[in-house]
């Protein structure tokens, strides 16, 4: 095999080689560890994907691994198995003792969903969850997925689609009398089959009545249970301390559902169902949005996250914690308005299913920290917070779970794929320096360097709801300096609401390898700088967030060895709508631009967006269900479009969409490419049928960026 320069040298000479070279590192997606023979030793199972682009689909495979503690607090690694293929499995849980797996499989030839129990005799249960008709399909990933073992692991719990009546259609060899009359059939079920049926949006699509479902493993029952209030869809359930009720995450959905992916800021509450009486108690708080739920191991402790209803979608949030047996909610970390310290707030939309230490009082969790990705340990009594990655190389850590005081995560950086580690947990107070142990490694990528840039805006011409001392970051990939000057590409993040952390992107990487230089500008508006900067983008999109990308562009222009004459924007969603922004302000800049999903009429999103209230709330407009557009506020709407600029365009532009993208219509991007292309403007649009907003999968992914990064070749030339 050639070496990494060699590698990298080869795959440059075409994007589809280099995105393929370093699109084979795998992303590990799961960790559980099992308890082996002696207190000292653990089974350690995890569960990898990377692309496989010869046959077009994702490829999943495990890995196992024994660990063994040490009498000095360290552990000794040793690969336990080869690795193994995972065919047609949706979701896999362990139980808490770990002597069993529940697997969720879907039969390849019917199309059923099968539930099975695994342990080390074998397949214990296997359970035809289609045959049985109680419900639709299972959720298997977003904000309602579970599958959740009861303490005494005989029950297992999980969220489904409710079902729906099937409508009759006789066939000619059917008996005469087995089934109703056809005209009676059409009498009462034609009426309904063209009924609209609300979904919660973008990625959520068929996801519309949710319901919670009871698998019990000693009497071969299954349940729909009875009891959550119909102005809820449930989500995210777990049993209680005693196994008799639920836990659950309810999200209200009158009068209508608005889009959930990406959006914490939706009403929710925790709420326990009793089992025995029916009775559906609130936990949280009455208006508000609250999820995320995590029992301690000694059953006493809630854990959960809190934030504000409508605003910005996604916020600094609150971490939140209730004692079991008083029903008393103290909050443990509070929202972060402008970081002074080292704690910057919490972010992330999800915690850890195990994330509590063996103590019952401490919690380790992962989130945003300007543009890092750290892990925190949280001591809930004394709500204190220590950065247990602070300082690292990598620049993103993720933990996968934390059992046993055994923490195992991933750690990565722009310039190297995720690599995985373990660490044994110290006493409190002794946490720190963590001493973190290697699983299994990735080689360093050659041909990549990165820095992280601040930003400081200055303070004279500002609105004064904007505040010009709230500092951003970007970060900057290079590739080698004897390449110097670089072009250099551009990328705004999506969002708004989001951040580019300084983790492994393979599709930057390649960017790098064809000799570009990228910059990630993490605007004020980003996560991971306080809730005051959340806040200073509202009613300033297409202002200040436009205003702050230029600015780190000129910065990085001035600091480091780039061309200022082979400049490109690379963006999507949101980012899109800045890039376009620049190009209308600046058309001889920029020498290209691609674009996925972009926005670029705002008014335009208002009938045809899953998320209709942020249109209003990004511009500082109060948003209601009730809500009619008034034409004052469309005309402000446009004034602040793209669109509305578009005569000003005169860099060649590629359009990627995807045809079932519910949050950005792909309207958005036809009109614009009729707009340019009347005007003369070199433009390609690239048509997905299957695609989302994320336009996600592997052959799209694959796709978009190789006719992207063709684009970039082609109209700034090779570097």
């Amino acid at each position: 095999m050639a070496s990494g320069t060699q590698r990298g040298a080869e795959a440059a000479r075409s994007p589809a080689a280099c995105y393929r070279e370093l699109s084979q590192f795998p992303a590990i997606t799961s960790a559980t560890l099992g308890a082996a023979a002696g207190a000292w030793t653990f089974r350690l199972y995890t569960e990898c994907s990377r692309p496989d682009l010869p046959r077009r689909r994702l490829l999943r495979f495990s890995r196992h691994y024994s660990l063994q503690r040490t009498g000095n607090g360290g552990l000794t690694v040793s690969r336990a198995a080869l690795s193994a293929e995972i065919h047609n499995q949706l979701l896999s849980q362990d139980s808490p003792t770990g002597q069993h797996r529940a697997v969720l499989r879907r039969c390849p030839r019917q199309g059923h969903e099968l539930l099975e129990v695994w342990g080390s005799s074998g397949r214990s249960h296997s359970v035809d969850l289609t045959a049985l008709g109680k419900h639709g399909e299972v959720y298997t990933e977003g904000p309602f997925a579970c599958l959740a073992w009861s303490h005494s692991e005989t029950r297992l719990l999980y969220v489904a689609e409710k079902s729906r009546p099937q409508r009759w259609v006789p066939c000619p060899w059917d008996v005469p009398g087995a089934a109703r009359p056809v005209e009676e059939v059409e009498d009462e079920e034609s009426k309904e089959q063209f009924v609209y049926h609300e979904d919660w949006g973008e990625a959520l699509s068929t996801r519309s009545v949710p319901v919670l479902c009871a698998l019990d493993l000693e009497g071969s029952s299954l349940s729909v249970l009875e009891g959550v209030p119909e102005h809820l869809s449930p989500g995210q359930a777990l049993w209680s301390p005693d196994d008799r009720g639920v836990v659950f995450v309810g999200w209200w959905h009158e009068p209508f559902r608005l889009g959930l992916s990406a959006c914490s800021n939706r009403r929710s509450g925790i709420f326990h169902l009793d089992l025995s009486s029916g009775c559906c108690e609130l936990l949280s708080v009455e208006h508000g949005a609250a999820f995320s739920p995590r029992l301690s191991p000694d059953g006493r402790r809630l854990l959960y996250l809190e934030g504000g209803v409508g605003g910005p979608h996604r916020q600094c949030l609150r971490l939140r914690m209730l004692t079991w047996q008083t029903r008393q909610t103290v909050t443990v970390l509070d929202v972060v308005q402008e970081p002074t310290g080292a704690f910057a707030g919490l972010y992330t939309e999800v915690l850890p299913l195990q994330c509590w230490a063996a103590d019952s009082q401490r919690a380790v969790l992962g989130t945003p920290q300007r543009s890092r990705t750290d892990l925190l340990l949280v001591d809930t009594e004394a709500a204190t917070v220590t950065n247990l990655t602070a300082g690292s190389l990598e620049g993103c850590w993720e933990l996968l779970t934390l059992q046993w005081d055994l923490v195992v995560a991933t750690c990565s950086a722009p310039h190297h794929p995720p690599s995985l580690v373990v660490a044994v947990l110290p006493p409190m107070g002794q946490e720190l320096p963590l001493r973190w142990g290697l699983v299994e490694d990735a080689p360093t990528v050659p041909g990549v360097t990165w820095k992280t840039l601040m930003v400081r805006p200055p303070c004279s011409g500002q609105s004064p709801t904007v505040q010009g001392t709230q500092a951003f970051e970007a970060l900057l990939l290079s590739p080698p300096d004897s390449m110097a000057p670089h072009p250099l590409v551009v990328c705004p993040h999506a969002g708004p609401h989001a951040v580019f952390d300084a983790r492994w992107r393979p599709g930057m990487a390649a960017l790098c390898w064809l000799g570009f230089a990228v910059l990630l500008v993490n605007y004020r508006g980003s996560l991971g700088f306080g809730q005051a900067s959340i806040s200073s983008l509202l009613s300033q999109v297409g202002e200040q967030d436009v205003m702050d990308t230029q600015l780190a562009v000129e910065q990085a222009l001035h600091s480091e060895p780039l061309d200022p004459h082979r400049l490109a924007l690379l963006a999507g969603s949101r980012g899109a709508f800045i890039a376009l922004h620049l190009l209308a302000r600046e058309p001889e800049r920029y020498r290209a631009c691609a674009l996925r999903s972009p926005v670029s009429n705002l008014p335009a999103l208002l009938g045809t967006s899953d998320i209709p209230d942020w249109h209003y709330t990004s511009l500082g407009l109060p948003y209601s269900f009730k809500r009619v557009p008034r034409a004052e506020e469309v005309a402000t709407m446009l004034l602040r479009s793209p669109i509305a600029l578009a005569a000003q365009v005169q860099t060649p532009v590629v359009l990627c969409v995807g045809a079932r993208d519910r949050r950005v219509s792909p309207t958005q991007a036809l009109e614009l490419y009729r707009v340019l292309r009347s005007r003369g403007v070199p433009v390609r649009l690239l048509w997905y049928p299957q695609g989302g907003r994320a336009l996600a999968g592997v052959e799209m992914e694959a796709d978009v960026f190789e006719n992207c990064a063709r684009w970039l070749l082609q109209h700034m030339g090779q570097p």
